[in-house]
């Protein structure tokens, strides 16, 4: 059975790709060879040179294939390679990374937030907000590349739709049910070393080398919306940022 890299009702470049590595599963392109430029994809497809980039990209991110300047892209798996690799330019990138992977929500209760949560959040002692635990699966990964936590604050802890897996951001869940905007991401990345408790729902041994990421959401207003931790298995989960300088011209 085909592999879907896509869900429905997606972005034009996200069904190229899906297209693309239906061909590459079939053999059209063999692993070794060389995709179509960027140029014939267009003429192919009828797409602009934007949604051929992307489309390469998420080929890119699922190794799949690899870009290189002056050689082309090559084919380089058929299948979907268990380490993801998060790409972050903007706060949208959050929404494709949730719609790229898979969170199996496994315990769900409110908390009353004591001095410690309190203070880890920067919120008021005794409000009750809504916990969220779980794992994060990236697509035909047996094995989970983080394990997460979740708070949302008390004004949305009504929100619907979280499923046992979900894919979906739930802050995007909170913007549509709620009318909220998120504008701004907080986000915290640090070296750890799995304790045993991670460690065994990651199903790695004690002791190795992960990533722990913390993003904050907040509004326009800058109240926090959600706080999630993602403790991620090292050898499973890469992180790429990509900064542009913003070039002046002297008048």
């Amino acid at each position: 059975m085909a592999t879907s890299i896509v869900n429905v009702a997606q972005p034009k470049y996200l069904q190229l790709a899906q297209t693309l590595f239906d061909e590459i599963e079939a053999g059209v392109y063999k692993v070794g060879t060389l995709l179509p430029t960027e140029h014939e994809v267009c003429n192919q497809f009828g797409v602009s040179r934007f949604t051929a980039r992307e489309a390469f990209k998420r080929l890119v991110h699922l190794g799949i294939v690899t870009r290189h300047p002056g050689i082309g892209t090559r084919v380089i798996a058929k299948e979907v390679q268990s380490t993801y690799r998060q790409n972050m330019g903007a706060v949208n990138d959050l929404y494709q990374y949730a719609t790229d992977t898979s969170l199996k929500i496994e315990h769900k209760e409110m908390v009353v937030a004591d001095q410690a949560l309190a203070q880890a959040l920067d919120v008021s002692q005794g409000e009750t907000w809504l916990f969220l635990s779980g794992k994060r699966y990236a697509p035909t990964s047996k094995l989970p590349i983080a394990e997460t936590k979740i708070w949302i604050c008390p004004a949305f802890r009504s929100v619907k739709g979280l499923n046992k897996s979900l894919h979906q951001a739930i802050h995007s869940l909170i913007e549509e049910q709620f009318g909220e905007s998120i504008a701004m991401v907080e986000q915290d990345i640090e070296a750890v070393v799995l304790d045993e408790d991670i460690a065994n729902a990651l199903s790695v041994a004690p002791g190795t080398a992960g990533l722990k990421i913390t993003r904050n959401y907040r509004n326009r207003k800058g109240d926090l919306i959600e706080c999630a931790v993602s403790t991620h298995a090292a050898e499973r989960f890469s992180y790429r940022s990509v900064f542009q300088r913003e070039w002046r011209v002297e008048g």
